[in-house]
């Protein structure tokens, strides 16, 4: 199986090309070829596909082989894939995802994507189709965990997140509050989790335990939805930098509107999984 790792602020994918890996279950062999350490490494996979309705379809399936609806870092990072390596040939392009069609604008230099912009859509915040249990927009609620009470607010950007302001990110408990958190029953489909600080009007700090995959060191989604509940609550103005361990992602959200993500995405290397490693996993 021939594969490339790819990477956006740190958030890490193994990104197979399906038309040259057919036969596969892809989210059977995620965990295998996830593993830290006995296989490849990563978040997640990215899986391209031709598309019957947009220019090229993305699949995102997390490390546990659970699949989700749509990634943030992922989709720059698919994007930077798909056009240097001519599966697209348009600086700005279509995508199909579980979530919808998603539309990314490159950034070039000398024929290179050094950044993508990406029309991440409309944020929901109704309760229903986050969804989280209970009526209307979910602003400032509060859930107990551990014996810990927190106030949290939750919208959709593509996937469910629930927001926390804590002390500092750093050295909260992420890994051990964000498990219970995701799994809590108010969120019948799970949810990411985002802890953030407020630094100023423009910029944010933040920390994600990522539904699925864990504690990851971005999430593209999560940066944006913390932008916009931040927004939402009066904290920041509409357009804010979202900082995260290795790099940050520029969010906007005009009044009303789509929110628009902007930040890198990088090419690692290329690879092929081993037989050894390959003669465990099942074939479809």
């Amino acid at each position: 199986m021939r594969f490339t790792k790819v990477h956006g602020a740190g958030n890490d994918f193994i990104l197979i090309d399906a038309c040259l890996n057919s036969g596969y279950d892809f989210r059977a062999i995620a965990p295998m070829l996830c593993h830290r350490h006995t296989g490849i490494g990563a978040d997640g996979l990215l899986i391209a596909e031709p598309s019957a309705s947009c220019d090229i379809r993305m699949r995102i399936i997390n490390s546990d082989g659970s699949e989700a609806e749509m990634c943030g870092n992922g989709i720059r990072a698919f994007s930077k894939y798909a056009y240097e390596r001519g599966l697209v040939n348009k600086q700005s392009f279509t995508v199909e995802t579980l979530s919808g069609v998603i539309e990314p604008t490159l950034l070039l230099t000398g024929g290179n994507v050094t950044a993508v912009r990406v029309n991440m859509g409309n944020p929901l915040f109704h309760s229903a189709d986050i969804p989280v249990a209970g009526e209307g927009n979910c602003l400032n609620r509060t859930l107990c965990v551990n014996e810990q009470t927190f106030v949290f607010s939750a919208v959709r950007v593509g996937v469910p997140h629930a927001i926390i302001e804590v002390e500092d990110p750093k050295t909260f408990a992420v890994n051990t509050i964000g498990p219970m958190i995701e799994r809590d029953p108010l969120f019948p489909e799970r949810i990411n989790v985002d802890f953030y600080r407020v630094l100023d009007r423009e910029n944010i700090e933040m920390r994600v335990w990522e539904r699925g995959a864990g504690p990851t060191l971005a999430c593209g989604t999560g940066a944006c939805a913390t932008a916009v509940l931040c927004a939402a609550n009066g904290k920041t103005e509409r357009r804010a930098y979202v900082h995260l361990a290795l790099d940050t992602l520029f969010i906007e959200w005009p009044t009303d509107g789509d929110v628009y993500m902007t930040g890198p995405a990088q090419i690692v290397f290329d690879g092929e999984a081993s037989s050894q490693l390959l003669k465990t996993i099942s074939i479809q």
